[in-house]
């Protein structure tokens, strides 16, 4: 058996990106056990120990940190022979792996997407992919996707960031509750309110962001793990089991039981949209043009 293979380097990179096992098997579709007892083997078969993990932190060892610009340069030279011999077969369609941000609302980037395949008159196949920024762009780095619109701020490493529009915070509650009966609310009228809120691990940089800014109006509510889907957040949140504090783009999805209200302090607590394109990659001027014109 070879000490190294494709599999064994996307594995190692997954985790040397995220520096998180569970966020690296959510990027791989497995669950944690198998990717730590790949990881494991992995190390075996090197003879060299790869990462420094306890409960709470995962780092590099000085053998992981030499390994992985070489580990990006294979699986991004192998993605490049790929997309050579796609594009030597005739009728074959360029491939734009697109990363969107699930962040934000999903028909936020309709007109994005359909201008882009109208652009291109169908010459372009989109593969969409939605997820965590912070997972968009490891994918990014590793060549695992082509482009990718993020929520601002996130660590993007070297990547450059053209910087698009931005999405000021608003309250969603439920429509019975007193305090929809205001126009407009602030942090404070939250203060007693269970309120949900995402665990830093999904967006840290973001997640940093916007405890400064609680911290500085003194905000400190009963914060409740919010669900994953927006679906079902939105379906606690109607129940009157909490508050959330959500991108603008959220008022786009109308149900019953929900209200939407203007939040005093949301351009503090806005997220930005950003795109990262691969370095080189044949379509990033349309891209960024595109992204400028519906997105900003």
């Amino acid at each position: 058996m070879r000490k190294l293979d494709t599999h064994a380097l996307q594995i190692f990179v997954a985790v040397a990106q995220c520096l998180n096992f569970r966020q690296a098997a959510e990027q791989l579709h497995m669950t944690q056990p198998p990717l730590s007892r790949a990881v494991r083997q992995l190390e075996e078969r090197l003879g060299v120990k790869l990462f420094e993990r306890d409960t709470q932190h995962v780092a590099l060892t000085p053998a992981a940190a030499d390994l992985l610009p070489r580990a990006l340069r294979i699986l991004a030279l192998l993605d490049d022979a790929e997309q050579a011999l796609q594009a030597r077969q005739p009728g074959m369609r360029q491939q734009v792996r697109l990363g969107l941000t699930s962040s934000m609302e999903s028909d936020l980037f309709r007109a994005f997407t359909d201008s882009l395949s109208a652009a291109t008159d169908g010459a372009v196949a989109l593969d969409v992919l939605f997820d965590a920024s912070p997972r968009l762009v490891a994918r990014l780095r590793a060549r695992r996707l082509d482009a990718a619109v993020i929520a601002l701020p996130t660590k993007t490493f070297d990547l450059p960031v053209l910087e698009l529009g931005k999405q000021p915070t608003l309250v969603a509650l439920a429509s019975r509750h007193p305090l929809a009966r205001r126009r407009s609310l602030a942090l404070a009228d939250l203060q007693e309110q269970p309120v949900y809120w995402f665990e830093r691990a999904r967006q840290p940089a973001f997640f940093d962001h916007c405890h400064a800014v609680f911290r500085k109006h003194s905000f400190a509510p009963r914060f409740l793990l919010e669900p994953h889907d927006h679906h079902v957040l939105l379906s606690d949140v109607a129940a009157g089991k909490g508050m959330a504090l959500l991108p603008a783009s959220f008022a786009a999805i109308r149900r019953p039981g929900i209200a939407y209200r203007k939040l005093k302090e949301g351009d503090e607590l806005a997220a930005g949209l950003g795109l990262i394109v691969a370095d080189g990659h044949p379509a990033t001027a349309l891209l960024r043009r595109l992204a400028g014109e519906t997105l900003a």
